[in-house]
């Protein structure tokens, strides 16, 4: 149909006032517009309505003059009214000029473009939904419009909206669904609310199933808690605890997406958005079941770094997750991900929090005790770092590290590893030594077994090339044999070295690695009840052996000697012809000990409680110092102590003793010649210097 004809059934002065810039004047235009539209509609000349429709169109709506697009919009709204039922069939004619509006320039043209479109909805109601994508996408856009009349001509629009939605039977939540997730990052606050109230309005809707599709803009929810508006963060919570509540009674829901969500928000900057993420997945850990076997490395690595949150709540609900994520008896059959969740065990074990350590040690025991054989298979991954996890600032930490490593090392390959790297650490790092040798020892004589521990250090410092590191610690371990709880079995079994065969080789299995050390060798023998080795060892001392470092590792063994550990040594001095051997080595070590010291006036205190018996030939008499000495007799020598025998002094329960001096005067005339080069390398370093 021609513009002509449409002309022609047109008034020129209904035309001539659409585009008048007083709105009056377009009204009434309009309102003649719409009965000659009436007229023309009982006729059925639809030709003539299109042409019309065309006309108002073209040379109004798409005009760049603002008052002809005004005159257009009111009259296709007219024409709408006037077309009454009859609306439909001429909508794509009707509605795309309408929406193209919406972007003019002019907020006028804007406002005026909504009022139409309003109007135009009232009339049509559910035959509008064919053009729903449009119409929303426009509207969202107008929400954040720059124009206050035009923000409250879109609300209102908005509002008719979403009632002819609610009621239509033809509205497509699966078309509709993308068009919600592109837009649910935009920042715009007035954006924001308008989405919140469309997912709000629609999940109220009983033939609508928003739940199905909450994966799709889930996230963007989450996102809104953050925002700086406080009635914005209030809608998106109020939205997603409505969505929790119904994921409660729903039979079916799609957690494995939305935990993936979860997890990464979990992980938010912001407090309310971690504590709500936590929160839900505390849910899902209870409702989801199997379906979320295959996240549960994901959902571990959300959890750990938040059991040790700033906020009191989220750690809570984080703590009480991870226990029942923990409970769960999931087989890796099932999608169980031993690998991935040792990874971020692993990965957790360096956070800068100790309480999320601690979980992550918990959760590796956990898994080396119901999965070990696929624990093992990715043992190489997480070895070093448990390695390094003993030199944690915490003990509380250390003390789980050796746990898991206890459970690892019932492997006897996994054993020697760890040994190894512990003396390789405390080689490299004396103050781990010092501050946590003790510790680390002693739990590992608790867990793996005292005497398989020390005999399995001996053997890897006996050959250890670093004289001065074997030294200190073999000093270390000896001070640790004498004085800690853990190890009164393994000091029951050395008391035994003369008479037990378990004695003996735990004696000998110790001896070559304690050469490295005087004061330990004597301590080692002094444990062993070998008096007479004692003894030899002493003399073999020479004057380069008796400096700092030897009298005050002397003056903490004469302290030793006072204490429990030794009282069955103090108590043979009770018998001082039987124990001969045992007075002539606490007499050497006093003639050691400068007069002056403390340690030697503790020594000659002890030695003056010394009964005056003799026995036999061997003869112990007082001086007039009240200090007991020998007269040699022609009797029989007595070897070890309480054992005489004539020629026993070389051999005694299948240990060498004469092999055994020999060994360790060679070691200690290396540690010499060693000392030796060290000061002649510092003298010729400070020659060069000057």
């Amino acid at each position: 149909m021609s513009t002509a004809e449409a002309l022609s059934v047109i008034p020129a002065a209904v035309l001539r006032n659409l585009s008048d810039k007083l709105y009056e004047k377009r009204k009434n235009a309009a309102l003649e517009l719409e009965g000659i539209v009436k007229h023309l509609t009982s006729t059925g000349d639809h030709d003539k309505i299109n042409a019309v429709i065309s006309l108002l169109s073209q040379e109004y709506t798409y005009s760049p003059q603002a008052h002809n697009r005004k005159g257009g919009l009111i009259g296709l709204a007219a024409v709408t009214v006037g077309l009454t039922t009859e609306a439909a069939q001429h909508l794509e004619q009707i509605v795309p000029p309408v929406l193209h509006s919406f972007s003019h320039q002019d907020s006028r043209v804007r406002y005026y473009a909504c009022e139409a479109l309003y109007n135009i909805a009232k009339v049509v109601r559910g035959d509008f939904i064919v053009f729903f994508n449009q119409i929303f996408d426009a509207l969202c856009k107008l929400s954040a419009d720059s124009d206050a009349n035009v923000q409250s001509a879109a609300h209102l629009l908005d509002r008719l909206v979403k009632d002819i939605v609610t009621e239509s039977e033809h509205f497509s939540i699966e078309e509709f669904i993308p068009l919600l997730r592109e837009r649910m990052n935009v920042l715009n606050p007035h954006v924001r609310q308008f989405l919140v109230g469309w997912i709000t309005v629609l999940d109220s809707v009983p033939d609508i199933d928003m739940l199905g599709f909450l994966p799709d803009f889930l996230d963007g929810l989450f996102n809104m808690l953050s925002d700086s508006s406080h009635e914005i963060r209030q809608q998106a919570d109020s939205a997603l605890s409505e969505f929790l509540q119904e994921i409660k009674n729903s039979p079916s829901v799609d957690y494995g997406r939305m935990a993936e969500i979860l997890v990464q928000r979990a992980g938010s900057p912001d407090e309310f958005t971690r504590l709500t993420s936590i929160t839900w997945i505390n849910e899902f850990v209870k409702l989801g079941g199997d379906q979320l076997v295959p996240y549960y490395a994901d959902i571990l690595g959300a959890i750990l770094p938040c059991i040790s949150d700033k906020e009191e709540k989220i750690r809570v609900v984080s703590r009480e997750t991870n226990d029942e994520l923990r409970a769960i008896e999931a087989d890796p059959a099932e999608g169980f991900d031993v690998g991935a969740i040792l990874s971020v065990a692993r990965r957790q074990l360096s956070s800068e929090w100790e309480a999320t350590r601690i979980e992550a040690l918990h959760w590796m025991w956990t898994l080396l005790n119901g999965h070990r054989s696929e624990v093992l298979v990715f043992l190489n991954d997480v070895f070093d770092t448990l390695l390094r996890a003993l030199s944690d600032p915490s003990d509380e930490v250390v003390l789980l590290v050796l746990e898991v490593h206890a459970c690892i090392a019932e492997d006897p390959q996994h054993f020697r590893q760890l040994v190894v790297f512990l003396v390789h650490s405390f080689q490299h790092d004396h103050s781990l030594l010092e501050k946590r040798g003790a510790l680390i020892i002693r739990r590992l004589c608790v867990l793996l077994n005292a005497e398989r521990v020390y005999r399995e250090l001996s053997t890897i410092l006996e050959g250890e090339s670093d004289l001065d590191f074997a030294s200190v610690m073999v000093q270390a371990l000896n001070l640790i044999l004498l004085t800690s709880p853990e190890l009164s079995d393994l000091r029951d079994h050395l008391k035994q070295s003369l008479v037990k065969d378990a004695g003996r080789d735990l004696f000998l299995s110790l001896y070559a690695s304690w050469c490295h050390s005087p004061m330990a060798m004597i301590s080692l023998c002094l444990l062993a009840q070998t008096y007479q080795h004692a003894s030899s060892v002493i003399q073999s001392l020479v004057e380069e052996d008796i400096n700092v470092k030897f009298l005050v590792q002397l003056h903490k063994l004469i302290h030793l000697l006072e204490t429990p550990t030794f009282a069955y040594l103090r108590l043979q001095l009770l018998e001082p012809g039987r124990y001969i051997w045992l007075l002539k080595a606490l007499y050497g070590l006093l003639m050691l000990l400068p007069q002056q010291s403390a340690a030697f006036k503790i020594l000659r205190t002890r030695l003056k409680t010394v009964p005056s018996y003799s026995f036999k030939e061997e003869k112990v008499a007082r001086t007039s110092s009240g200090i007991p000495f020998f007269n040699g007799g022609g009797g029989s020598q007595i070897s070890e102590d309480g054992n005489p025998n004539e020629n026993s002094h070389d051999m005694h329960n299948g240990i060498n003793f004469a092999s055994r001096l020999k060994h360790f005067k060679q070691i200690q005339q290396e540690h010499r010649l060693h000392s030796k080069s060290q000061i002649y390398s510092r003298f010729s370093s400070a020659s060069s210097t000057k």
